[in-house]
This record gives C-alpha cells, sequence and structure tokens, in this order.
C-alpha cells in the first residue's frame, strides 16, 4: 500500500543517521488516515531524535501543523518565509493571502474571503518583468511592473519579496 511504502522510504532514509531529511510531498495519493499515520510518524522521530525536516507539501493545514517555520515559493522562489504561526495568521505577500484563503476552514460558520487570481501562472522559462506575480497580483501597482523586489527581512524574523513591504 501507498502507506507501506511511505513507511520503508522513511526506513531506508533513517538507516544512514541522518540529520536532516527532504521530504517532497510524503502524503501525496495517501487517504487520510495514512497521512494522519504518517505525519504522527514523523512527529515523533523529529521529537525523539531530534531529526529535522525540510516538508514540502501543497498541503497547507499539514504544514500549519507539522512545520515551525514555512516559505512559501512562487515560480521557484521563495516569496515569504516566517514562523509557521505568524505566516498563517497575517500573511504578508499577496500570493501567501490567496494560498490562505483557498483553504476551507473546518469551524461552522466561520468565512474567509476567498482571493480568486486572476490569469494564468507565468512560465518559468518567460517570467514577465518587475515582480514575477505582478500579472496575477490584486495589490500590484507601478514599481511592481519595473522591479523585482528584495527578498528581506520586515519585522522579526518574517522575510518577504515584496514592494508592499
Amino acid at each position: 500500500s501507498g502507506g507501506q511504502r511511505q513507511r520503508i522510504c522513511i526506513a531506508r532514509a533513517l538507516a544512514v543517521k541522518p540529520k536532516i531529511i527532504v521530504a517532497d510531498e510524503p502524503l501525496s495519493a495517501l487517504d487520510v488516515s495514512i497521512q494522519a499515520q504518517i505525519i504522527n510518524l514523523l512527529d515523533d522521530l523529529q521529537k525523539d531524535s531530534g531529526l529535522a525536516f525540510v516538508f514540502i507539501s501543497h498541503n497547507l493545514p499539514v504544514i500549519e501543523h507539522f512545520s515551525d517555520k514555512v516559505a512559501v515559493m512562487y515560480l521557484g522562489k521563495i516569496v515569504e518565509m516566517s514562523g509557521t504561526a505568524e505566516l498563517f495568521k497575517v500573511p504578508m505577500h499577496p500570493y501567501t493571502e490567496a494560498l490562505l484563503s483557498a483553504v476551507p476552514k473546518p469551524e461552522f460558520g466561520e468565512k474567509v474571503e476567498r482571493i480568486i487570481l486572476e490569469g494564468d501562472v507565468p512560465s518559468p522559462i518567460h517570467i514577465p518583468p518587475g515582480c514575477p506575480f505582478n500579472p496575477r497580483c490584486p495589490k500590484r501597482f507601478g514599481l511592481c511592473d519595473k522591479e523585482v523586489p528584495a527578498f528581506r527581512e520586515v519585522e522579526g524574523s518574517r522575510w518577504v519579496a515584496c514592494h508592499l513591504w
């Protein structure tokens, strides 16, 4: 089964006694109960052995549960990075805001205004001038079309690549 294959991959990775494991979409194609088992296994490994993970996923609720620090990427570049709680509570980059607005909320009656991005994702080969997100950004202004924003620390340990900051 998929869960057994994931456990075998984890065991093989652990055989060389690493300090860090890169887990690229470790939960994809697994049903929810198996996902929970794998997450619990990774949590236990992290707590018991001090093992660090680079956890790559599109599953934002799992990232929120599992990660201490999050980096959000757009077209292969990090556009925002911060502690998990801060990022999920107050996203700074418009792309992060749009991603988080798409996550269903489990609380009954809690409504989040969904941000629908216009247009298509640009080709990574032909990135538009200025900010790579500018063709789809609902907060775009003049500078966004001309200059790539620097990835910089804006408050505490929060980093963002956006002219708004």
